[in-house]
């Protein structure tokens, strides 16, 4: 009974693998449809950029870059409150947690794997911040 059951879930495993592989490859279709050059960016892969583009719909809809950075609530915000200044300013998790994640760690490889994000992590780590806080520059670049 228990080898069934284990036999079961297994084929179970293999049909939602099966049906991922299949809704990414359409993912990755339409949006090669779609004008963007994100997939040249070191850390960016077809599946990430769809998040990428699902998350932002148009790029049209932001000014400035720094809009943007801050709809992916990747630009930190000092806390104040009276006389109260805060040392340590911090990011406030609004805005698309799906987009900060997928930035975040496209960040990450290419803070380690592109020469030019590679030279700006090390120019945040020299100036003795943290490894969290020089991916986030990297994450906003």
């Amino acid at each position: 009974m228990f080898k069934f059951q284990i036999q079961l879930l297994l084929e179970q495993i293999q049909l939602i693998e099966k049906h991922l592989a299949e809704i990414e490859k359409v993912m990755i279709e339409i949006s090669n449809r779609q004008k963007h050059y994100l997939t040249t960016i070191t850390g960016i892969s077809d599946v990430t950029a769809c998040v990428i583009l699902g998350e932002i719909g148009s790029i049209k809809r932001f000014e400035r870059p720094e809009q943007l950075v801050a709809y992916a609530c990747l630009d930190a915000s000092v806390h104040q409150s009276g006389d109260f200044n805060s040392p340590n300013p911090r990011l406030f998790k609004r805005g698309s947690p799906y987009l900060r994640r997928v930035i975040w760690q496209a960040a990450f490889v290419a803070s380690f794997h592109d020469p030019a994000f590679s030279l700006h992590y090390e120019k945040i780590r020299k100036r003795g911040k943290a490894h969290g806080t020089a991916v986030g520059a990297v994450a906003r670049k």
